[in-house]
């Protein structure tokens, strides 16, 4: 009720990327502070396990090298830069993704390129992948992981093509980046599904998205063997609400013939009607449930999905892993919702 008065006097009435820019600052500024850091998974994270033990099940999946702390988390989008890790995590988060990055820095679309829908408690937007590069990326897991405590932490790493990039070129630029921030993550992510990069989402049928995904599981492999390590971290690949059901099972296939670890399901959407960029929040949770459905009908069982779309509050949550899903993550119900929010959905479906 706190946040949601503070929501409704303050943020409303900021520029939405103005708040997440000065919101992500305060983060940032925490997670380098470790006794605010802890004082904040007191208040709001206690019982999940990513700032110390754990009071739930730990989720263990044959695909992950590690047990996790719980099964809610943050996807992509919200720590672009990877520099707020450890006060996200000290929220309630058992997972945190970062990015999209890609190899080059770019500034992404002009501004204004994110927008609230109020009365749908959604955004929209068409930020355009604005990231600082694969090598600062890099560099920051780099210092979280110098740490035992930023070692705790789960952190996917969710990887993107820059806007000038040729197609033909796109499996080349998604192994480097992998290459780079592999030995960091957790997990990494291959984003094909942003709506906000022209031609992004061609990269979708199985012809294109195949060599990428290729490409990427190489990179990975080839650092492992530079690192002289036998982990092997999960590769996911990130798909649009907007495929078609045929579309979505060429992609399990997919999955399942290279031996991909899993499926993020969903991104955003572009069937609205509010202007460019992909929509968040509620009105994608039927469909993003539906291609959950989906992918769970033809994906091999020890392979992952994680559902994302539309989670509001645990009920959403169970509904996603009642539909197959492992893990949840949640990005919009956040924003409207509030510090205790994740901490409260993981406890609930833990």
């Amino acid at each position: 009720m706190l946040y949601r008065l503070f929501f409704n006097l303050v943020f409303r009435r900021m520029d939405p990327e103005l708040a997440h820019t000065e919101t992500m600052r305060l983060l940032a500024l925490i997670s380098y502070m470790p006794p605010l850091t802890r004082l904040l998974h007191g208040i709001f994270g206690s019982g999940i396990g990513t700032a110390g033990k754990s009071a739930l099940t730990p989720f263990y999946h044959p695909r992950l090298p590690r047990p996790w702390p719980g099964r809610f988390g943050l996807p992509a989008g919200l720590d672009k830069l990877g520099e707020a890790i450890p006060a996200l995590a000290a929220l309630g988060f058992a997972f945190v993704e970062v990015g999209t990055t890609t190899l080059r820095p770019q500034p992404g679309n002009e501004k204004p390129r994110l927008w609230r829908i109020l009365p749908q408690e959604a955004l929209r937007n068409r930020m355009g992948f604005n990231n600082e590069g694969a090598a600062a990326m890099a560099e920051n897991l780099r210092k979280l992981r110098s740490t035992a405590a930023g070692r705790r932490i789960i952190v996917g790493a969710n990887i993107g093509k820059n806007k000038t990039t040729p197609a033909a070129d796109a499996p080349t630029e998604y192994q480097q980046t992998a290459r780079m921030l592999a030995p960091w993550a957790d997990y990494l992510v291959i984003n094909v599904s942003s709506p906000n990069t022209p031609g992004l989402r061609d990269l979708q049928n199985v012809e294109s998205l195949e060599p990428v995904a290729v490409a990427v599981r190489a990179g990975m492999d080839e650092c492992a063997r530079m690192l002289a390590t036998d982990t092997r971290i999960p590769l996911l690949i990130k798909i649009a609400p907007d495929l078609n059901d045929a579309d979505m099972l060429a992609v399990a296939d997919m999955v399942n013939r290279l031996d991909i670890d899993g499926v993020v399901a969903t991104n955003t959407t572009i069937n609205h009607g509010y202007g460019d960029g992909g929509l968040s929040g509620p009105p994608l949770r039927e469909r993003a449930l539906q291609a959950v459905e989906i992918l769970r009908g033809k994906l091999d069982p020890d392979r992952l999905i994680i559902g994302c779309g539309g989670i509001s509050d645990a009920e959403d949550a169970a509904d996603m892993l009642n539909a197959g899903a492992d893990l949840v993550a949640g990005y919009t119900g956040f924003i409207y919702n509030g510090p205790s929010w994740p901490g409260a959905i993981n406890r609930a479906i833990g």
